[in-house]
């Protein structure tokens, strides 16, 4: 199936030109999450979105960001609600955009404590998913929704949003190279501090002591073999 005029209005057409942009020019530096999911889910003409890493030793989902859903909600689902989710497993082995009723029925997804104390409590109702991955390894997804009362998705939103993953694999993959070798903590400094944030700023930032920043600057200055924070900024670019 091709996009045709009557899928896409000119102003749609513009924006997945501005997301592939952004996918292409953002540094390592920047999580593009942040820049791209609202612009993602107004393509899709839906109404919420998140993204999670998963954790390689544990397989855990972490790190989540969302676009319209209560950070309250995602923490709830690191912490518990990802245990019983019944339809992302399913999703990620599909390895290309797949819509939540593709894999599990709308009356066994109502029936579960997922749907009813999870996804309700932010309006959730109609799901597509897809997962990014750098040969077996996972490095990001779009989990993108519409609220109740609104059409499901269809091809179109399929195609858009296998057309976005290829870009918004490449993005992932430029950061996750840049702070190879450092700690996730480590990591988080590094690009906080090549972003131009004093050392309060990462503290308050990370919600961490001045000390403890100063630490984990020093030990990643060392692994990146730099002697200041231009020349760090300079090898996370």
């Amino acid at each position: 199936m091709n996009l045709s005029a009557s899928d896409i209005t000119p102003e749609e057409l513009r924006l997945f030109g501005d997301i592939v942009a952004s996918l292409e020019e953002l540094g390592p530096v920047v999580d593009v999450r942040t820049v791209v999911l609202p612009a993602i889910t107004q393509l899709l003409r839906a109404d919420f979105a998140a993204s999670f890493d998963c954790d390689e030793r544990t397989g855990l989902w972490r790190n989540g960001f969302s676009y319209n859903v209560d950070p309250l909600q995602i923490a709830r689902y690191e912490a518990w609600f990802q245990h019983i989710d019944p339809v992302t497993s399913q999703l990620r082995a599909r390895r290309v955009a797949t819509c939540v009723d593709e894999v599990v029925s709308r009356r066994e997804l109502e029936q579960t404590e997922f749907y009813n104390d999870f996804l309700c409590r932010d309006g959730m109702h109609h799901g597509i998913n897809v997962y990014a991955f750098d040969g077996v390894t996972h490095v990001g997804d779009l989990r993108i929704w519409r609220a109740q009362g609104r059409p499901d998705f269809t091809e179109r939103d399929k195609l858009l949003l296998n057309g976005i993953e290829p870009f918004f694999r490449r993005a992932l993959l430029r950061r996750r190279h840049a702070c190879a070798g450092l700690t996730e903590r480590e990591s988080d400094v590094a690009r906080l501090v090549a972003a131009g944030y004093t050392d309060k700023d990462v503290a308050r930032t990370l919600g961490i002591g001045v000390p403890t920043v100063r630490t984990h600057l020093r030990r990643v200055m060392a692994k990146k073999g730099v002697a200041n924070r231009a020349s760090l900024a300079a090898a996370l670019a």
